[in-house]
């Protein structure tokens, strides 16, 4: 399952430099070595603890954690919704991924220049919001304007259920109300996602602050202040020093962990956004293990079992028969397979199961 965050945001906010952070990344497993898919996208592992655990405990031949990836979306300007500097690549990249990352400057500093020579991250991430939605009411005109007259003169139920849709979005729109911000029925928004709406998009705000900040975020006035513009709407903030993420990014594994000790944190302000960003997509993972190899699957919350089988091969979710599950606390207890089936804490679940964060599974299929 391949998911992406698209990293935006003015000018001089450190969006080039947490981008560049995560495209140093060096991950451990020589199975799954960093990749650069494109100069603008950045694939990160996910370092989950629980897969670390279990690969110490199996012992296997290989381990693979599950994958993120992120991409540089192309900058911005005032007027992006109509074209100006490079508004139109910005709109057209933001489209196609699953999540945003709105990075904004959240520190004071004379000799890096602000855009729009003010820092005000509230009003950075306004004249974004203002060029998204911009471009989402363009449109919403233009297929109003296509499915309007079918609407009112046929009544036919589709092109009714349509226009009423987009006009309920469109006035939200107009009253400077993102469409992630309004509720919809399962109907209305599986219909929606044909549109690609800008403002859909689920939001993490990135803010970039001072190294000295780090341990107590909370300090910082503009930070508090884009926490608070984010639980209005229902986003998530979170605070990142750029810099530090790109000093770490060229640490080996050991030079990393010594230096957030001196930082005095214990995970990277990426593993952090990751972490939301995983939250803010619904996303959770489970795991297969064994002594060829211990791997972490992505999957949606709400997934039932034979999806989850189909993530790893289309022919499980096909010929789907049962799922042996049992969780990572219970395994960490017991240690071995054959002591949790003594316990009788292997369990067997069928089709319905929808399986949870941290769930260890064995599919068993028909071929």
């Amino acid at each position: 399952m391949s998911l992406t965050a698209g990293i935006v945001g003015l000018p001089n906010v450190g969006k080039s430099t947490l981008f560049n952070a995560i495209t140093n990344s060096r991950v451990e497993a020589a199975n799954y070595p960093f990749a650069t898919i494109e100069p603008n996208v950045g694939v990160v592992e996910v370092k989950d603890q629980r897969l670390i655990d279990l690969s110490n405990l199996f012992e296997p031949e290989r381990t693979i954690f599950t994958t993120f990836e992120f991409t540089d979306i192309a900058g911005l300007v005032k007027g992006a919704s109509t074209g100006e500097g490079l508004g139109n690549k910005f709109l057209a990249n933001i489209r196609e991924v699953d999540a945003i990352c709105h990075v904004v400057r959240c520190f004071e500093d004379s000799s890096i220049t602000h855009v729009y020579d003010r820092i005000d991250p509230v009003d950075d991430i306004e004249i974004i919001n203002y060029e998204l939605q911009m471009a989402d009411i363009a449109t919403c005109e233009n297929r109003i304007a296509k499915v309007e007259k079918k609407a009112q003169n046929t009544k036919e139920k589709e092109a009714v259920f349509e226009y009423n849709l987009l006009k309920k979005i469109k006035d939200a729109l107009d009253r400077n109300t993102n469409i992630r911000s309004l509720s919809f029925s399962k109907e209305e928004s599986e219909y929606l996602k044909q549109f690609h709406f800008l403002t859909g998009k689920p939001v993490i705000y990135v803010c970039n602050i001072r190294e000295e900040e780090i341990n107590d975020p909370d300090s910082n006035p503009y930070f508090t202040a884009v926490k608070e513009y984010a639980a209005k709407e229902g986003s998530q903030a979170v605070a990142i020093s750029a810099k530090i993420e790109e000093e770490l990014s060229d640490l080996s594994k050991e030079e990393k962990l010594e230096f957030l000790k001196e930082l005095d944190i214990d995970h990277s302000g990426l593993d952090e956004l990751i972490v939301k960003a995983y939250q803010t997509l619904g996303l959770e993972t489970f795991f297969t293990v064994g002594k060829d190899e211990c791997r972490g699957w992505t999957f949606k919350s709400g997934y039932t079992a034979p999806q989850c089988a189909g993530i790893i091969h289309t022919d499980f979710e096909k010929g789907f028969i049962k799922a042996e599950v049992y969780t990572y606390e219970d395994i960490m207890e017991y240690k071995t397979e054959a002591k949790l089936k003594e316990a009788g804490k292997i369990r067997l679940e069928g089709k319905d199961y929808h399986p949870k964060d941290g769930d260890i599974m064995f599919f068993r299929f028909n071929n």
